[in-house]
């Protein structure tokens, strides 16, 4: 072989074609983004306003499962799993589950989560932190794989961190004009909004229902009951209002004269909100990618698509697993290079269901019978 010449020893380096190109002055203000934005607040009204978005999105958390982390070094190995169950994660929090569950958390609800690795004065790390989306900003540099994160002080002004390489950012479902990620819930405000008008109607109706309204109409028969007929509404409307205020028990009322009682609405049919409502429900539950009867919904579904919505839904873990796994391993190496462990790790995920295994074991048992069928 011979030999490297300077000019071949030299870094690569490649340059982006599409990259957004400065077209004016002021461009670096296109390049800010807020992380709080006021859709932010939306889906928070979703989420308390939705029971059924709150359950979907506690599900995936706990559906995603937890992992153990594999080492050469077993001694490395024994003393990581002893900092990941007791790394401070919370005012009240203990282990990188709890930092792990409010990641997610963040990362579904609002499609970017934002955490750091607290570390003390000899560079360990004595803390995993949560950072709230309000007051952060992402700067986008002129590296296209990259980006930089800014607290806004309560001047107004922008103060880029100081350790950036502390910080864990991740997003979920981003896009090339939308960096940060989207929301899982991206995209219900219009359904969401059809479904609360429907809900608010069907609970002023009952409402109604249940607290009823008279009409009493008195009608004069001859022309003295007309000369009086002020006179005799007004009584009428006194023994009505003590004949309906009576809180001891039923009190009749008596009238003389033409008088005629009805229910106010009794004659209008409520409208049928079943359908409507399931329809806007599909739409929720079809964007949270939860099969339904996990969701306590009894719809009609038969044990084939049963097993393949879990097939679904197995992959839909399995992609937020992914987006865990790099956060989960930075966490691990910071500490292993900081207790001077060099060693190789794997993060290994609990399995999702029973059902895999089952499933697995009934492969190996068909490929087993196969292989011995074939010897023969």
């Amino acid at each position: 072989m011979g030999t490297k010449t300077k000019k071949e020893d030299r870094s690569h380096s490649a340059s982006v074609q599409t990259a957004r190109q400065n077209r004016h002055p002021f461009s670096v203000l296109d390049r800010h983004r807020p992380l709080s934005l006021p859709e932010f607040e939306v889906f928070d009204a979703i989420r308390e306003a939705v029971p059924i978005v709150g359950a979907a999105v506690d599900k995936i958390i706990r559906l995603v499962g937890s992992f153990s982390v594999e080492c050469d070094n077993k001694t490395a190995e024994r003393e990581l799993a002893v900092f990941l169950k007791n790394v401070p994660s919370g005012v009240a929090t203990v282990g990188i589950d709890g930092f792990i569950g409010s990641y997610l958390d963040s990362l579904l609800m609002y499609g970017t989560a934002v955490g750091e690795m607290v570390t003390d004065r000899s560079g360990n790390i004595a803390g995993l932190y949560n950072a709230p989306l309000k007051g952060l900003e992402i700067r986008l540099t002129d590296d296209p794989f990259g980006c930089e994160i800014s607290v806004r002080e309560p001047n107004g002004k922008l103060r880029p961190v100081r350790y950036p390489e502390r910080i864990l950012m991740c997003a979920a479902n981003p896009t090339s004009d939308r960096p940060e990620g989207r929301s899982l819930l991206h995209g219900l405000p219009f359904v969401t909004g059809i479904l609360l008008k429907i809900f608010d109607s069907v609970g002023t109706n009952f409402e109604r229902v249940g607290n009823l309204r008279y009409a009493v109409t008195y009608r004069p028969s001859n022309e003295a009951d007309a000369t009086f007929g002020a006179d005799r509404a007004a009584e009428i409307a006194r023994e009505w209002s003590e004949a309906m205020s009576d809180k001891d028990g039923v009190r009749d009322f008596v009238a003389v004269g033409d008088v005629d009682i009805k229910v106010i609405g009794a004659d209008n049919q409520t409208l049928e909100c079943e359908v409507p409502v399931r329809q806007m429900m599909e739409q929720i539950v079809a964007k949270t990618g939860i099969p339904p009867f996990l969701l306590g919904l009894s719809w009609s579904s038969t044990e084939r698509m049963s097993v393949q919505q879990i097939d679904v839904l197995t992959s839909e873990l399995e992609y937020y697993r992914g987006l865990l796994g790099s956060i989960i391993n930075r966490i691990c190496r910071a500490w292993l290079r900081s207790k001077g462990y060099t060693c190789n790790f794997e993060v290994n995920w609990d399995d999702i269901t029973l059902h895999d295994e089952v499933e697995q074991a009934r492969a190996r048992l068909l490929r087993a019978q196969a292989a011995e069928v074939e010897n023969k």
